[in-house]
């Protein structure tokens, strides 16, 4: 899908592949009755790796690059993530605000000429339910199924929000509602909201 035709899409879906040593992603545009349609995105992420990396390709055969995410620093909990094109050309960068998030994950976008949209989860209660779950003995080992939400606003307007579905398997839609946002950069900040959760 070529960039004109990507940046006119307002609903995309992401779906996460379960894999041995990597995550990995999709997303589609939407399709009739909530169904995936195209494919725009592929985004592979090694775990455990000491500086954070994402490549984000066009398909599932990995030949084109789409974009990717990369840290600027190894291992820092408050650290800023810079977004590229196809041609390593710098797009935006996001980092989590470490002190929010202790409560309620916080993350900040930036586009240039755009300015900084920061994202809250919607609901408080779902936000601590998820920190307690992970301290439960025996079932933090089981992965959070209840869905979460992500407003992203810049000022009192909200520009475009991720919404995980309930499931076992990681399933996000993405609404945006600025039409100057970088579809690319939205792109890599869901991944990002699942890939870096735990970071």
């Amino acid at each position: 899908m070529d960039f004109e035709t990507l940046q006119t899409q307002q609903r995309l879906l992401v779906r996460q592949r379960v894999r041995m040593m990597v995550n990995q992603y999709e997303v589609h545009t939407e399709g009739p009755g909530g169904s995936e349609g195209e494919m725009v995105a592929f985004a592979q992420q090694k775990r455990m790796a000491f500086k954070e990396q994402v490549t984000l390709y066009t398909d599932t055969s990995k030949k084109f690059v789409f974009g990717g995410f990369k840290a600027r620093r190894r291992i820092d909990l408050a650290a800023t993530y810079d977004v590229t094109d196809h041609n390593g050309e710098p797009i935006g960068n996001f980092r989590k605000d470490f002190k929010r998030s202790l409560l309620s994950s916080t993350w900040h976008l930036e586009q240039p000429n755009l300015g900084v949209t920061t994202g809250t989860e919607r609901s408080q209660a779902v936000a601590i339910l998820r920190r307690v779950w992970d301290f439960i003995p025996y079932v933090e080992i089981l992965p959070f199924a209840w869905p979460y939400h992500f407003d992203f606003s810049a000022g009192d307007q909200v520009v475009f929000s991720v919404e995980k579905k309930f499931g076992i398997r990681d399933r996000y839609v993405i609404d945006i509602k600025d039409q100057r946002l970088d579809r690319r950069l939205v792109i890599a900040q869901a991944v990002a909201l699942d890939a870096l959760q735990h970071r």
